[in-house]
């Protein structure tokens, strides 16, 4: 019953049922019951209302048959109800879930991180600790063999001074007639080979070295 309380005659008191009178709650036929009963005109010289009885029990008939309809409908939209309490509930359960893997995941990636940039850090000091080492190396072989190069030159230098200094002495021997050199089996040896081979020879062990 979808009808109006307009729809009650109040010269009758009858109830006027439309076309869509089986369409409703049984809350709306309930309240139409009570606007019924609220507005029905009073018998002449009486208080008493003039009420249709039978269209009121009709009225509230309807509503009790409505009843189990409507409560069968108030428990099925209960059960969706929970259905999507308990899904939505089930979704951000999920959302949550997901979001604390992906935070661990990028903690992981973080802890990842920090350990690579701490390993290429290692890396680079090592590498610039065995380029320093090969440096000192290098420059420590360097400074010896310079050193051993000038020992042998020095030599080598004092060799040759010796040299030209004896001959120019003699030279200057032959043009007074006289000779250092001595007769040693059928050679001539100067009298300064001795010392002209030790220096040789000390060279010649400055070169093995």
């Amino acid at each position: 019953m979808n009808s109006s309380v307009d729809d009650f005659d109040d010269d009758t008191g009858s109830y006027d049922r439309g076309p869509d009178d089986q369409v409703g709650s049984s809350g709306v036929l309930l309240r139409r019951a009570i606007d019924i009963i609220a507005t029905a005109p009073n018998m002449p010289l009486s208080s008493t209302p003039r009420i249709d009885r039978d269209m009121i029990i009709e009225i509230l008939q309807e509503a009790l048959n409505r009843l189990p309809n409507e409560l069968r409908e108030a428990r099925w939209m209960i059960k969706q109800r929970d259905e999507f309490v308990a899904k939505t509930r089930r979704e951000g359960e999920e959302l949550i879930e997901a979001a604390k893997v992906q935070a661990e995941r990028f903690v992981q990636r973080s802890e990842v991180v920090r350990a690579a940039e701490q390993r290429a850090r290692q890396i680079v000091e090592a590498a610039e600790d065995e380029s320093r080492r090969l440096k000192n190396e290098t420059e420590d072989f360097l400074d010896q063999r310079l050193a051993s190069f000038e020992i042998l030159l020095d030599k080598l230098s004092r060799t040759v001074a010796t040299g030209r200094r004896r001959l120019s002495i003699g030279e200057t021997s032959s043009q007074g007639g006289g000779s250092d050199r001595v007769a040693d089996g059928g050679g001539w040896a100067d009298s300064g080979s001795e010392d002209s081979g030790a220096i040789f020879f000390d060279q010649d062990s400055t070169r093995n070295r």
